[in-house]
């Protein structure tokens, strides 16, 4: 997946904020992620420098991303609401609106302040993001990667059949794997 465009208003649109936050919950599902790597996709959706993680940002963003990871996993729109619901009622501030001091324009948030820690950012700005696309789509925002060896998330977006697999290397490696599940039980000879 390639970073948006660098405009403020493409940067931090509801689908780019969602897919930000699945970006870094995969980077956070590593068993031990580098501060680097997490600021690295921070950096890649708009984030700005300087960028200074320590390890117990990064382990208190690991918690969120459990957290909100629950939403991607969840396979009906209803109980992706259930999910955002207790997340909002538990996680969240209430809805306001801030410009970080006139350094951007006006935009909503749900943390406490614009110096709220990191796992509180992501669990609100992703709450937000998700919860639109809920409203919007009237569907879960995303998925968990259906292949067995990936526990990737990703953002459902478009009208088409529903996306099954976080990539086209994930579809293609279990489309191979079946075919030859296929092959290895057809009878000998190629007939029956």
């Amino acid at each position: 997946m390639s970073p948006p465009r660098d405009d403020w208003s493409t940067r931090h649109s509801v689908l780019t904020t969602a897919q930000r936050t699945a970006a870094l919950l995969n980077v956070l599902a590593d068993e031990d992620p580098e501060p680097a790597e997490v600021a690295d996709v921070l950096r890649a959706y708009g984030e700005s420098d300087p960028l200074v993680l320590t390890p117990g940002d990064v382990a208190g963003m690991r918690a969120a991303a459990a957290l909100l990871r629950r939403v991607f996993a969840a396979e009906h729109v209803d109980e992706a609401a259930a999910v955002l619901n207790r997340l909002l009622r538990e996680h969240t501030g209430p809805l306001r609106l801030t410009s970080h001091d006139g350094d951007s324009p006006w935009h909503p948030h749900l943390d406490p302040d614009d110096e709220a820690p990191w796992d509180e950012w992501l669990l609100a700005s992703s709450c937000m993001a998700l919860t639109v696309l809920v409203w919007d789509r009237q569907r879960p925002p995303g998925r968990t990667c259906a292949s067995p060896g990936c526990q990737n998330v990703f953002v459902a977006q478009g009208s088409g059949p529903e996306r099954r697999y976080c990539s086209r290397r994930c579809a293609t490696r279990e489309r191979v794997a079946a075919h030859r599940r296929s092959l290895a039980a057809a009878p000998p000879g190629g007939l029956s």
